[in-house]
Order: C-alpha cells, then sequence, then structure tokens
C-alpha cells in the first residue's frame, strides 16, 4: 500500500544556489530543503521537485513532495520549523497533504513560468536580481506577434540546449505565450509568460532570448517560425541570463489533494 504524501510549496531566491537539484558538495535548493526536512522529520527523506531549475533561477511556487509518516509534526508546526531552519533564501509558502502516489513532478498538470526584463537606459534597482537588464528600448507589439508562432505544439529542439537534444523527444506544447509590460516595486518591466506541461532544458530562456532579439529589431518576426522549423539550437537567439526567470506556479488536478484545506503562510488553514 503506497503511504500518503506531504508536498511544500516553496520560494527561493536562486541567486546563491547552483540549481534547484541536489548536486554532491555543491548548495542547491532540494539539498536545502533536504537538510532541514531531516531536523523537522527526524528521518532522512528523498524529495521530488515539479520542476529542475538551473543555477540563478528563481521560483515563487515550486512545488517539493516526499512520502509522509505518522510520527511527522502537523502542518503548521512543520511550515514553521522548515521556515526557520531554510531562510532567508528559501521560504516554504504553504504544506499539503497528498493522496498517496502523488508526485510533485509527474502529478502536474502544467507550469507557469515569468521572465521579467527591464528596458532602457536606467537600470533596474529593486528588480535587479529578478530582472534582465536591456539597455535599448524593446518594440513591445513585434515581439507579442512573434511570439505567437510558438503557441501550440512544436518540436523545440532550436529552443534546447544543444547537449540535451538527444531526448527521447523535443515536441512540447505550450498552452498559453503572453508578453505584458507591467510595473512592479515603481520600476517599470516586461514579462514573458509560458505556461505548458512540460519544458526542454533552457526552452523559456531561450524563448525569451530570441523575443528580445526581435524586439531589439536585430530579427523579424517570421524569424520566430522559421528557427522552430529549422529543429537546431544555431537557428533561435541567446540563451536569456538564468536570474530573470521565476518558475511562477504548478497546477494539478483538484483531486490530488487530501483535504480541502492547506497550512500556507502566516500560518492559517486555507481553503482551496
Amino acid at each position: 500500500m503506497k503511504a500518503d504524501v506531504t508536498a511544500l510549496v516553496v520560494s527561493y531566491d536562486g541567486n546563491p544556489f547552483h540549481g534547484f537539484a541536489r548536486q554532491e558538495g555543491l548548495r542547491t535548493v532540494q539539498g536545502s530543503l533536504e537538510d532541514a526536512l531531516a531536523v523537522a522529520v527526524r528521518r532522512h527523506v528523498d524529495t521530488v521537485g515539479a520542476g529542475r531549475t538551473d543555477a540563478g533561477v528563481h521560483a515563487l511556487g515550486q512545488v517539493v513532495s516526499f512520502e509522509a509518516d505518522t510520527a511527522d509534526p502537523a502542518p503548521l508546526e512543520l511550515l514553521r520549523s522548515l521556515n526557520a531552519l531554510c531562510g532567508p533564501a528559501i521560504a516554504v509558502r504553504e504544506v499539503r497533504r497528498a493522496v498517496a502516489g502523488f508526485s510533485a513532478r509527474h502529478s502536474a498538470l502544467s507550469r507557469e513560468y515569468r521572465y521579467r526584463i527591464v528596458s532602457g537606459p536606467v537600470p533596474p534597482l529593486f528588480l535587479h536580481r529578478t530582472a534582465w537588464w536591456v539597455k535599448r528600448p524593446l518594440d513591445l507589439a513585434a515581439m507579442r506577434r512573434a511570439a505567437t508562432a510558438l503557441q501550440g505544439e512544436h518540436d523545440f529542439r532550436s529552443f534546447c540546449v544543444a547537449g540535451s537534444a538527444d531526448l527521447s523527444t523535443t515536441v512540447r506544447h505550450i498552452e498559453r505565450i503572453d508578453v505584458e509590460r507591467g510595473c512592479e516595486m515603481g520600476e517599470d518591466c516586461l514579462t514573458i509568460t509560458v505556461v505548458g506541461r512540460s519544458f526542454v532544458h533552457s526552452m523559456v530562456r531561450i524563448v525569451a532570448g530570441s523575443l528580445v532579439d526581435v524586439g531589439l529589431g536585430h530579427r523579424a518576426e517570421s524569424w520566430i517560425g522559421e528557427a522552430l522549423s529549422a529543429r537546431e539550437r544555431a537557428a533561435a537567439g541567446p540563451t536569456a541570463p538564468s536570474h530573470g526567470l521565476t518558475l511562477w506556479r504548478v497546477m494539478y488536478p483538484d483531486d490530488a489533494w487530501l483535504a480541502p484545506e492547506a497550512v500556507s503562510e502566516g500560518g492559517h488553514a486555507r481553503k482551496r
């Protein structure tokens, strides 16, 4: 009989970490979480993350799961313990009980990533750790039109790190891609939002770098579709810097959760 599962919704500043996935001798998000969990639940646990973010990439709603034990602390106690142990670069926002067999990675329906860009001659102050500064203005309308070529199912081999192109398939489906201008912390920024079930390695960062090439006028809008058709990494644009990317949230079926309530930041029960 499979054990019930505990799921954590985790935010982190990716700058001090060598990515999410544990690596021997390096500071990673997964390694830091597992060290904290070993103290909090008094046993070793192996965790599964919804996304293997690269070094420098941030998360607002990463989901991490592990097998629960009847002796584990209650959700509120666990949330408080982990935040005392993990800070300040990692914050556990929510603790949930999931059904037996739940996997943060394999049970996910879709993942949403957001890439932030600050453009123009004035560098970002408050957003400098989470946004790419592009020193020239960008043509937002051209970037939006170019992005439409990426929506739907395509072979994204051109938008995949070359060393990872030996995957069984590089075909992926983008459910939604938006390019919007907004304001955060009083600073104007442009956000590229990409939603899909799964992504090839560095896909969102290469999409962002390619759309910036279009926004700068270095490439025609039609070039994005041509890059897709070429199915080779050299056909697409540069890989945007990692610090501009955030794993925003991960979506799951409603019946993945064992109870209708979750303990979230602030220490209160939150209805779903």
